[in-house]
């Protein structure tokens, strides 16, 4: 998920795909499908060790970014960006950084579970404490790597989750004016 400074997105893998994605926006009353987007997207230039598994999104005020992680490595970061006038989001398209990487981080990290949001001020990325449903680290980029702690309270933690809620997946994003944690329900 990310807001773009207009509208709050969503997004998902086609089916069956490592470079396809479904774009939703929010219409008022729910996520719709190609609502105010480019319902299709697709992912081109992908390296050979990237790990289609998990995703985030996040826009920085004028940039769409994606990332991946590397198959067998979570600490380090594919980075894809939006190509304007196409449908396209390419690794390695300028002015990206291709890769990067997250340093710091406890040993208890659970990498499966991460998320990602620029806030206007630093990119962010987040990953729960292994066994953990309501403790998750936060780093933020230092122009070189995500630094566990940097600029950030290095654990966050998270209240009142209802008791449905499926924590394997979760998303962030910051719209402007407030910091929004969401999950999917079971």
């Amino acid at each position: 998920m990310l807001h773009d400074g207009s509208n709050y997105r969503m997004y998902f893998f086609k089916g069956s795909t490592n470079n396809k994605l479904y774009q939703f926006a929010w219409n008022g009353k729910s996520y719709a499908y190609g609502h105010n987007s480019i319902p299709e997207l697709t992912l081109t230039n992908i390296p050979a060790d990237a790990d289609a598994g998990s995703f985030s999104m996040v826009h920085s005020g004028k940039l769409y970014h994606l990332y991946l992680r590397r198959l067998g490595d979570p600490t380090t970061l594919y980075q894809f960006l939006y190509v304007p006038g196409t449908s396209n989001y390419k690794y390695a398209q300028p002015p990206a950084i291709p890769t990067l990487t997250c340093t710091g981080f406890p040993s208890d990290t659970d990498w499966a579970r991460w998320m990602m949001l620029h806030d206007n001020n630093a990119y962010r990325l987040y990953a729960f404490k292994l066994g953990s449903n309501t403790q998750f680290y936060q780093s933020s980029f230092n122009g070189s790597t995500y630094a566990y702690g940097h600029n950030s309270m290095p654990v966050l933690n998270l209240e009142g989750t209802p008791a449905n809620c499926n924590l394997s997946s979760a998303a962030m994003l910051h719209d402007n004016a407030a910091y929004r944690f969401y999950m999917q329900t079971v």
